[in-house]
């Protein structure tokens, strides 16, 4: 039996499935102790160390485009390598388009910047 995540991700071309997994084992490895969150009626996947909209540290979107990671306060976040971009004032996503988008030292530098924003949230 598949799990809700599988779930959501295995409505989409293979590519872009493929890419859903590809990054969902990247934040599972990368964030530790993290709670995984799907919502199969919102079609996302968030990741947080609770339950509450304040724990939350990104949330995986797949869409007939593509794979967005999106980022919880994303536009507060440092991003030297400016790999945010969308239009809300508040939340900001990096497009995920190839495995090798992935592995980019960048994208594990700006997990690493939202973990440490969650971290100050809380505080």
């Amino acid at each position: 039996m598949k799990d809700a995540t599988e779930r959501i991700l295995i409505n989409y071309e293979e590519k872009i499935s493929t890419l859903g997994f590809l990054l969902r084992g990247f934040l599972l490895e990368n964030l530790k102790n993290i709670t995984e969150l799907p919502d199969e009626s919102g079609n996302v996947i968030g990741f947080g160390y609770g339950t509450g909209y304040k724990d939350l540290i990104c949330t995986i979107i797949p869409s007939k485009k593509g794979i967005k990671l999106g980022f919880f306060k994303g536009a507060e976040l440092y991003d030297p390598a400016k790999l945010l971009t969308g239009s809300g004032k508040v939340h900001k996503y990096v497009e995920i388009n190839s495995a090798a988008s992935i592995s980019d030292p960048a994208l594990k530098a700006l997990l690493a910047e939202a973990i440490r924003s969650q971290e100050a949230r809380k505080l």
